[in-house]
């Protein structure tokens, strides 16, 4: 075991930066590591994902809304840049480790003024914004594709696959058997959009699923996650259209949805394609259209060449189009297997314990702490900047 040091986590306040900067937050943990989280006012309210780990929000400014509007984020950045200065002088991290995301900006940048040793790890296929901004400067990069678009050829000396990390509870699903899928039986699925829903999803789902043949949508049993300002609209219809569902606007135990559903039907968000291949689900995907350089058309690619999903363009998603899909996998358990054992062969369940060892890699004579010797109190509990 090595010994315990400090390390910075810095992430962007949307689920698909947080849930890794989570799962490695738990690895170095179970290492006897010391985490502290910087984010925003975003990124601590997500539930139980950094529950016990000292947190800091910096501010960070978006870029963008003309020459006022850079001017404005620039300040802010500098202002979170001081801010994180202050912290790393107390909390002496080993490394900070940068998820993407405004807000991991000022924490890098602070990192780089002190020479602490820095990564940056990229969820998507491809580069963000931030982490482009940063990439020449960082010690190093990981990402999640083997293939990653805007990310600079010369940068490929320090670049490392580990993929995206997922929750132990996603890892655990794994080790599990597709469920069976009988002809006559229940057939499970799983609607969501990501940490932040997708209105799409919640108007074209019910009216496609109610195209199938009768004996076929008798079977259905429906999980949605839809948004706050839908949900009422999806569940009546639901119950007009008498097709079995249950619907939230957040799944706590999604893990558990996913480990009994035959077929998800989702965006193509980073962590939600992480999550599907690494339990080994098939999925019909609907990238969402606005992404930043249409990212999530680019992440559903390997999935989908390699015969784990279904990808549908949002302009083309409409019910029939999804009622013929779900007929075509639903009423054939073979092929439906078929595409769950494909969509397992591009998972990288691993990735928490490779990011980890990289991360390790970078501390490894920077911050080291006595072992056994505890941090002081303030450093024990969340905390936050003003």
């Amino acid at each position: 075991m090595s010994k315990p040091r400090h390390f910075v986590l810095a992430a962007g306040g949307t689920g698909g930066h947080m849930v890794p900067a989570a799962a490695l937050a738990a690895e170095l943990i179970r290492r006897g590591h010391y985490v502290a989280l910087v984010s925003d006012e975003r990124g601590v309210r997500f539930p139980d994902l950094f529950e016990g780990i000292q947190t800091h929000i910096l501010p960070a400014g978006r870029l963008g809304g003309g020459p006022l509007g850079y001017y404005r984020a620039a300040r802010e950045m500098w202002r979170g840049r001081a801010m994180a200065i202050e912290l790393y002088k107390t909390f002496r991290p080993a490394a900070v480790i940068g998820f993407g995301g405004y807000p991991a900006l000022p924490a890098l940048l602070a990192a780089f003024n002190q020479k602490i040793p820095t990564a940056i790890h990229e969820q998507n296929a491809v580069l963000g914004r931030v982490n482009r901004l940063v990439a020449g400067k960082v010690d190093a990069i990981a990402t999640s594709y083997a293939k990653v678009e805007r990310l600079k050829e010369s940068l490929n000396d320090k670049t490392h696959l580990v993929g995206n990390p997922v929750r132990d509870s996603v890892i655990a699903i794994r080790a599990k058997p597709y469920p069976l899928l009988e002809e006559d039986g229940i057939f499970r699925v799983l609607v969501t959009g990501g940490s932040q829903g997708a209105s799409v999803l919640s108007k074209v789902v019910p009216e496609g699923l109610a195209m199938l043949p009768v004996a076929f949508r008798r079977r259905l049993q429906v999980t949605h996650q839809a948004r706050v300002e839908d949900i009422e609209a999806c569940r009546a219809k639901y119950k007009e259209l008498d097709i079995a569902a249950d619907l939230a606007t957040y799944l706590p135990d999604l893990p558990e949805h996913l480990a009994w559903s035959h077929l998800v039907i989702a965006r193509a968000g980073a962590s939600t394609l992480s999550e599907l291949t690494c339990a080994g689900r098939p999925a019909i995907l609907v990238p969402l259209p606005s992404a930043t350089d249409d990212h999530q058309t680019v992440n559903a690619r390997e999935m989908t060449l390699a015969g784990g999903a279904r990808t549908i363009d949002q302009r083309a998603f409409t019910p029939v189009e999804l009622a013929k899909q779900m007929q075509r996998l639903g009423l054939d358990p073979a092929a439906l297997q078929n595409a769950a054992v494909r969509a397992r062969g591009c998972g990288r369940p691993d990735a928490a314990r490779d990011l980890a060892d990289l991360v390790e890699s970078l501390g490894e004579t920077n911050g080291d702490l006595p072992i056994g010797v505890p941090l002081p109190a303030q450093f024990r509990e969340k905390a936050a900047f003003a």
